[in-house]
């Protein structure tokens, strides 16, 4: 599959109205009921130009609901969509003036991929020469201009889905809406084509709003990224915020599948927290409010935990079971001493795996720890 090929010496598409500065989209109080389930509960956030914007969520958390309400598709049964300063929460999908890639490519079957492209412009009477440049420098930006005249049947999958973006790009919308554009392709071609969406977006400061369920997906295309369970967000915030400050145990375990490790708050320092987990080594920790002795959890991601001898760290235990996925090993450990809590995960770099059966030292640096009360605690 060719990649993105932006020519120097071609006229660059000019950036999407209002990107880059302002807040092009507002959303106030979203609320949709279906019988007695809610599905969006109050969602409202600000969205600046030229931000690539990541619903992500399990299935069931709202996020599509949420897209389709800034979409058209779906009425709220209350709260505001504002785009570009202009209230549109009751207008029909074609009057937002919005663009749209679903995960099905709905391509024209009969039409060829200039045609296709071509057609969104028709429909607002573009005058010919003006239509002509636009879906040319679309199609380069794309790198799609060898296949303008073949039909869709004649593309590959990734080729399809790139016509799609085009067809959504080519008319300049102030917010480009995707949901899950990627979801049917293998992982090598969805890893190809997330890099082409954030350059094309990059390139032309594109406010995007995404929907998925795929949280490597999320943290590789987003600027911020709206976590939801239960139809909130539970966490609006930047990739690395969400990953390493997460305000949320559901954010932590959502995000990386973190270990928690129950245990009680025995000490409050400037700076840092003291947890005795239930093994019974004291860890430390981020900084947490909370009284001694309230029973708390801290939460520690498999990639920032470490091995050392086995009276290093907060816990000593032994390797139960070592797994090569190819740059780096699953390691599980179960600690001895105090109460079994279950084996702790670690990622480690393929070439220190240990064996299983070692005694093993595990350690992490206090800034990569969160705690979080316990369920059912203060």
């Amino acid at each position: 599959m060719p990649e993105l090929n932006v020519m120097s010496e071609s006229p660059a598409l000019s950036p999407a109205p209002g990107s880059g500065t302002g807040k092009p989209l507002s959303v106030t109080g979203l609320r949709k009921t279906y019988g007695g389930v809610t599905a969006v509960d109050r969602v409202s956030m600000e969205i600046a130009g030229g931000e690539f914007i990541t619903f992500l969520g399990a299935s069931g958390s709202g996020k599509t609901t949420t897209l389709m309400m800034i979409a058209g598709f779906c009425e709220p049964d209350s709260g505001s969509i504002v785009v570009g300063g202009r209230d549109v929460t009751r207008l029909a999908p074609q009057k937002r003036g919005l663009g749209f890639v679903f995960q099905q490519y709905l391509l024209f079957p009969h039409m060829t991929v200039w045609e296709n492209v071509a057609f969104p412009l028709q429909l607002r009477a573009i005058p010919k020469p003006e239509l002509r440049r636009r879906v040319g420098e679309t199609l380069e930006m794309a790198g799609l201009s060898a296949m303008a005249r073949r039909r869709p049947r004649e593309l590959s999958g990734g080729q399809q889905q790139r016509v799609a973006l085009c067809r959504a790009l080519v008319y300049r919308p102030p917010v480009i809406l995707m949901d899950e554009p990627l979801g049917a392709l293998d992982k090598k071609l969805r890893d190809q084509l997330q890099t082409e969406i954030k350059r094309i977006q990059q390139e032309l400061g594109l406010t995007v709003i995404y929907v998925t369920h795929d949280q490597e997906e999320a943290l590789v295309l987003s600027d911020r990224i709206a976590v939801m369970r239960d139809g909130r967000i539970d966490q609006f915030d930047t990739p690395r915020e969400l990953f390493e400050r997460p305000r949320t145990a559901f954010v932590a375990d959502f995000l990386g599948a973190a270990n928690f490790l129950p245990g009680h708050l025995e000490q409050q320092a400037s700076g840092h927290t003291l947890v005795r987990l239930d093994t019974g080594g004291v860890l430390k920790a981020r900084p947490h409010p909370g009284a001694e002795g309230a029973p708390v959890q801290a939460a520690v991601q498999p990639g920032r935990l470490a091995l050392g001898a086995p009276d290093d760290g907060f816990c000593s235990g032994t390797v139960e079971s070592v797994t090569y996925v190819g740059t780096l090993v699953r390691v599980t450990v179960r600690p001895s001493g105090g109460t079994d809590t279950g084996p702790i995960r670690l990622e480690l770099p393929a070439g220190r795996a240990p064996l299983v059966g070692e005694r093993v030292g595990l350690t992490a640096d206090p800034d990569d720890v969160s705690v979080f009360a316990a369920e059912g605690g203060g």
